[in-house]
């Protein structure tokens, strides 16, 4: 009975000393200082973004040079590389079949001609002699009917030669265009206009160049409305030079600058994307086809709130913020985020312009809890903010 009021008292005491002790660290907490955090203010102003998108370069005019006609190629003409003017011979196929079917051709329009001119002779001399009835209407007839085959024999004939003239001047081949050509795909001997039909070469004018590239649909949408916003990035006119940048694999910038000319009136339903053509000015031949090169648009949003990226909480989806107010005091806010900005994001619901949030010590504060601010001046890396 004693031990068992020792055990009592014991316990009490103990339990008093620990009410003691959370009291005293309750005040202690009580008076531990505000944390001290960093925030930045929410700024608002006009900004342009640029957006690269990889493209392939073509030339302003590629065009492939085949043979039109089958026979063994006996000449080039060109030194490959080089720049050729329209109408330059390229190469020469070997013409001693076609001449002979010109030659063919020609004996037979002659003999056509012929036949026809006997059959107009006597077509001129039966008329009179049916008209006193000296020859039967049918030898008339039969007359008549002989001459309009020979008229027809002779057209035929001559479309016959045509055609075959044609073919020799397939046989050889000119550039269709000023340009640069490539080099030769056929060599000297070979045979070629047979089918498969190979590209023998290839000249491409690259006074301008095209820069394709392909833009999947969800980004095409949101590149239609920027195109919608800033009309001055399409190509209206030759005068006009553009706004976009050409940005080579070195990483330098094309001295020249572009416009989209080009937009595919569909998506590509197999591959979800849609096709962009945008047009350069490529005067000393820099620019080659076959070139990848990125694209970069500029993009130009007026009064954006913007925030640095640091400063946003992303779970799950869902975009936060902790807000000072002007009592000091610790808010979470949800907000809503359009387009990162190089280190920044663009706020589009959530925020005010003059509002402070927290950008170092986030780990240190919640919802609700009294801090003590100190503002700093956020140093963006991105050259236009």
């Amino acid at each position: 009975m004693l031990r068992s009021k020792k055990n009592y008292v014991r316990a009490a005491i103990l339990f008093i000393v620990a009410i003691i002790a959370f009291s005293c660290s309750e005040e202690q907490k009580k008076q531990l200082p505000p944390p001290d955090v960093k925030v930045v203010e929410v700024v608002q102003k006009d900004i342009t973004n640029k957006v690269d998108f990889v493209g392939e370069v073509y030339g302003f005019q590629d065009i492939s040079i085949r043979a039109r006609v089958s026979g063994f190629l006996d000449g080039i003409h060109f030194k490959e590389g080089s720049h050729v003017k329209k109408g330059q011979l390229l190469y020469s196929i070997d013409p001693q079949p076609f001449e002979a079917e010109v030659a063919a051709q020609q004996s037979t329009l002659a003999e056509a001609k012929s036949v026809y001119a006997k059959a107009q002779s006597d077509l001129k001399r039966y008329k009179p002699l049916a008209e006193t009835n000296a020859v039967s209407q049918a030898d008339l007839d039969g007359a008549q009917l002989q001459f309009e085959a020979a008229e027809a024999k002779v057209e035929a004939a001559k479309a016959n030669l045509e055609i075959a003239q044609i073919k020799l001047g397939y046989a050889k081949i000119y550039s269709p265009i000023d340009g640069v050509i490539g080099k030769s795909l056929a060599k000297v001997g070979e045979v070629v206009g047979q089918a498969p039909l190979i590209v023998l070469n290839t000249v491409s004018n690259m006074e301008d160049i095209h820069v394709e590239f392909f833009l999947p649909e969800n980004q095409y949408l949101r590149t239609a409305q920027i195109l919608r916003a800033s009309p001055e990035l399409i190509k209206e006119s030759e005068e006009h030079d553009g706004l976009l940048e050409l940005v080579l694999a070195d990483g330098s910038v094309h001295g020249y600058k572009g416009s989209i000319n080009f937009i595919d009136r569909g998506v590509n339903s197999t591959t979800g994307t849609i096709l962009i053509q945008t047009t350069f000015k490529n005067p000393d031949g820099l620019i080659r086809p076959g070139q990848y090169a990125k694209v970069r648009i500029p993009v130009n949003y007026n009064n954006a709130i913007i925030i640095p990226q640091k400063c946003v909480k992303e779970l799950q989806g869902q975009y936060s913020v902790f807000s000072v107010n002007a009592e000091n005091k610790v808010e979470t806010r949800q907000i809503e985020v359009g387009t990162k900005v190089g280190d920044m994001w663009i706020v589009t619901k959530g925020l005010n312009a003059g509002e402070k949030v927290l950008i170092e010590g986030l780990q240190k504060v919640r919802n609700g809890v009294t801090v003590s601010p100190e503002v700093i001046e956020f140093k963006s890396q991105f050259e236009s903010l």
